[in-house]
């Protein structure tokens, strides 16, 4: 079940909240703090709570448990942060298989994009001080990939709801 389409619009909104705090906090520290992925969990939790028992269930463990685990491959090998992993495992809990897979390619495309775009701003000629404070534009930094989560969570629930 797409928990989200179901989801009561207050309860969206605050799953937003959630993803657009952990997309700027991911942005000024390239770390996602713990609380912002549990309470986008927490939140999957609740709209199953307000929309009764579902025996589709195990379709968004099974999504949320691969994406953990390959997230959690992908953090070893030094390619996605912890904090990245975390919050898109979260974020696979509120889709079943037949949604889910839509939320994973939109955050590929906003991840591709963020990308593309990170690379050409670290080009400009920016001073040490601006590079020394702004840590995405340090060419030696990873990405802040908590924001192509954001996007692409939110491009997929405005199109299941």
């Amino acid at each position: 079940m797409t928990l989200l389409a179901s989801a009561p619009g207050w309860l969206a909104a605050i799953l937003f909240l959630f993803l657009i705090l952990a997309s700027l906090e991911d942005l000024w520290r390239l770390q996602i703090e713990d609380w912002l992925s549990a309470g986008v969990a927490l939140g999957a939790f609740l709209a199953l709570a307000i929309g009764g028992a579902v025996s589709a269930l195990w379709q968004n463990l099974l999504l949320f448990a691969s994406v953990l685990g390959v997230g959690t491959l992908l953090f070893v090998r030094g390619w996605m942060g912890g904090g990245d992993v975390k919050l898109l495992a979260a974020c696979a809990l509120w889709f079943n298989l037949d949604q889910g897979w839509k939320m994973l390619v939109a955050v590929a495309i906003a991840g591709g994009l963020e990308s593309l775009t990170i690379m050409l701003l670290r080009l400009l000629p920016w001073s040490e001080r601006i590079r020394h404070r702004v840590a995405w534009l340090r060419k030696d930094e990873a990405l802040p990939y908590g924001v192509a989560i954001a996007a692409g969570m939110s491009w997929a629930g405005v199109t299941v709801r």
